[in-house]
């Protein structure tokens, strides 16, 4: 078992609380030693057959944090600034977090390149940036959604900044041709739909885990990995199973509190620090997604 900074050894006490929360999708696709993972899910997003690990350029920014969370997976390709993040819960925000992490990286790459001179009379030219987060959460979502950072910013003023992310949902029955083309990738899509299964009937997360990792077929490729670092990956399971139970509890506290207040203030706060979308506060006080916007604009 490694035990790293913020991971808490199991067999303890299972309320997990890190400093920082390391997550299972960036255990196995930013894992320095199984880049051939990593490649293939680039592969499968882009079309491509890129075929040597040894193309891939890991660049995580292990420092980088927002919103208690780390970067997840970063890498560069191609010419490509791959920026990979995995959400347990339904964020509409992300893109905020796209453009803090990409502005980390964009500032370590213009400082420590040699083929870029940011005082230079001509024109430079850097990696482009490509921002992917992997859904697998319980809110159900579209195969691919477009979240864009123009949509957080108030309205009347056109931005000069844009951050588009491509969230792709990853959960078990969704986007098979991508789960398909990325083994990997599908086989920890089919581990977490048969640990939520689990649950169910067992009750116990941890012995939920242990059955779906058995429940992986002998073919495939991260079983070996998982059953070889178990107490690792049932830490970091349990830590975002939690991370999503709070969330939604802290949610309904929040659209309970709202209409005890009246709702109108509380709410605009809550969909402003990203606890709730703007369709959801409407919902909760009953007003259409037109009428709250236009309440917004006056507070």
């Amino acid at each position: 078992m490694i035990i790293g900074k913020g991971v808490i050894p199991m067999g303890t006490d299972t309320t997990v609380n890190r400093e920082y929360k390391d997550r299972l999708f960036k255990f196995i696709f930013g894992n320095p030693d199984k880049k051939e993972w990593t490649l293939s899910l680039y592969n499968a997003m882009n079309g491509s057959n890129y075929t040597d690990p040894n193309d891939i350029s890991l660049n995580t920014i292990e420092d980088a944090v927002y919103m208690g969370m780390k970067n997840d997976v970063s890498f560069l390709i191609s010419d490509t600034f791959n920026l990979y993040e995995h959400q347990s819960s339904f964020n509409p925000n992300m893109p905020m977090r796209f453009l803090i992490y990409a502005g980390m990286l964009y500032d370590k790459y213009t400082e420590s390149s040699e083929d870029y001179h940011k005082y230079s009379s001509k024109q430079q030219k850097a990696p482009t940036p490509k921002c992917v987060c992997f859904y697998n959460g319980t809110k159900e979502t579209g195969d691919r959604v477009i979240l864009s950072l123009s949509d957080s910013f108030h309205s009347g003023v056109t931005a000069d900044i844009e951050v588009r992310v491509t969230m792709v949902n990853i959960n078990f029955g969704h986007n098979a041709e991508l789960l398909d083309s990325c083994k990997p990738l599908g086989d920890y899509s089919f581990f977490v739909d048969r640990v939520r299964a689990n649950k169910v009937t067992l009750g116990s997360l941890e012995k939920s885990i242990d059955a779906a990792i058995t429940m992986l077929p002998d073919s495939s490729l991260i079983k070996p990995f998982l059953m070889a670092n178990r107490a690792e990956v049932k830490s970091m399971f349990i830590t975002e199973y939690d991370e999503e139970r709070a969330f939604a509890q802290q949610r309904a506290e929040a659209i309970a509190e709202g209409r005890e207040e009246g709702g109108l203030l509380m709410l605009v706060k809550l969909v402003r620090n990203g606890l709730l979308t703007t369709s959801q506060a409407a919902e909760s006080i009953n007003m259409t997604v037109p009428e709250f916007q236009a309440k917004m604009e006056t507070v």
